[in-house]
């Protein structure tokens, strides 16, 4: 077991998935945002290519590796987190399936190639860089959360380059942003189709923005049901239950 580990990682379960992801406190751990995205989009089941942008320690591509056969590249522009997700994928033996890449997300088309593919996803930086100046964020975490390397714009205008016209897109954003984003996915050929709000509970404000849209597509948005993360008994709500552990036997 050990020789999979690294400093202070450990291994958790994807307990819906039946797998297994390598994590660190003081790195990066993934967040229920990744989950949410991962069973929001839409994704062909049998075959077709796919990108998670800003992939983190590799949750997205594996959380759809459960859900289709298609292959999942994913990019990531630090390398301590890209050999943390490459070292998960080996872990669970989805080579074949799943290839995590380091490379600039604003420079990927070029490489990985345009108009190439059938989905594309990305849990982007959410935070304006100027945020960051806190001297308490790590800088693996710095990064992944503030548009340090990455801005909105330059995420979807490659999210675009990489779609097939027909493609879909689908992003996990703060709410506050939403305009910005319709805007910036016009902007680049990508209509937007499907929202969801995610809200802490009933009665407060929405602090999730799930968001999928069709490259060349016609208009023609709809708005989802809201998710509700938890109960008034402060436990997870039964949909939000089934996305982490699976269906109850």
């Amino acid at each position: 077991m050990e020789q999979w580990l690294k400093e202070d990682e450990r291994l958790d379960y994807l307990l819906a998935e039946d797998l297994r992801i390598i994590q660190s406190p003081s790195v990066f751990s993934f967040s229920l945002d990744a989950v949410l995205l991962a069973k929001f989009v839409n994704v062909p089941r049998q075959k077709g290519k796919l990108v998670d942008l800003c992939a983190g320690n590799g949750a997205i591509p594996l959380f759809l590796s459960a859900r289709t056969k298609g292959h999942i590249t994913g990019v990531e522009l630090q390398e301590r987190l890209v050999d943390m997700a490459q070292r998960s994928v080996r872990y669970n033996e989805l080579e074949e399936q799943i290839h995590i890449t380091q490379g600039d997300v604003k420079t990927i088309a070029s490489i990985l190639g345009v108009e190439k593919y059938d989905v594309v996803t990305c849990n982007p930086p959410y935070f304006p860089a100027h945020e960051a100046s806190d001297k308490n964020l790590k800088e693996h975490v710095a990064i992944a959360r503030h548009e340090i390397y990455l801005t909105l714009d330059q995420m979807i205008f490659s999210a675009s380059k990489l779609l097939k016209q027909g493609g879909k897109a689908a992003f996990v954003h703060r709410p506050g942003r939403l305009l910005d984003i319709v805007t910036a996915m016009r902007e680049n050929r990508i209509e937007p189709k499907r929202i969801r709000f995610v809200y802490p509970k009933a009665g407060k404000e929405a602090n999730t923005l799930l968001i999928e849209g069709i490259k060349d597509g016609k208009p023609d948005l709809k708005i989802l049901p809201p998710l509700y993360v938890y109960g008034e008994d402060g436990e997870y709500t039964a949909e939000v239950r089934e996305m982490l552990y699976g269906k109850e036997q």
